[in-house]
């Protein structure tokens, strides 16, 4: 399937389902749509990054964001900075086990002023803060996603993965 421009002028990745195991159960098998995921990840206010260390070991922590333009931005002078400086791979994660939303790609610093400008006002107006733009001196990182996977699940775990089953969708950018 070809990527196909949305009405808003987004980019509407490929969508399927992940081979996995058949759990019984009344739900067919139906992909979630990349709206419902960006949505997810806009309203969120804690993610979770995972990079990679120069000797290989994996590094995660939880980061403000936002979301903005099918782009996912953060900013940290962290360990994960450092890593990131070595090999720009990351994953992006909610919080949440039972709205599963999962982003895989590369992480770039930002440089435009005024994007950086924009991002200062969003995360103040997100996080109920006053960001000055020279308060900033932990850089933006921008992550525009390869991959990415997102899913329901019941969370008491009484349905027996069904609903996780059901919904399994994978997103993939071109």
């Amino acid at each position: 399937m070809e990527e196909q421009t949305g009405s808003s002028g987004s980019i509407s990745p490929e969508t399927s389902q992940p081979r996995m195991f058949k759990v019984p159960g009344p739900l067919e098998q139906v992909p979630l749509p990349w709206t419902w995921a960006s949505e997810q990840l806009k309203e969120a206010s804690t993610y979770w990054i995972a990079t990679t260390r120069p000797d290989g070991r994996p590094h995660s922590r939880p980061v403000w964001g936002a979301w903005l333009d099918e782009t996912f931005y953060f900013n940290t002078v962290s360990q994960a900075a450092q890593n990131l400086a070595t090999n720009p791979a990351i994953t992006v994660h909610l919080e949440s086990g039972s709205r599963v939303v999962i982003l895989e790609g590369l992480a770039e610093p930002v440089s435009d002023p005024f994007l950086v400008q924009r991002l200062v006002s969003l995360f103040s107006q997100k996080y109920h803060g006053n960001m000055e733009p020279n308060w900033v001196s932990e850089p933006f990182h921008a992550v525009r996603p390869h991959l990415a996977f997102g899913w329901l699940a019941d969370a008491s775990g009484r349905d027996g993965g069904a609903y996780f089953q059901g919904t399994a969708t994978r997103w993939h950018f071109r």
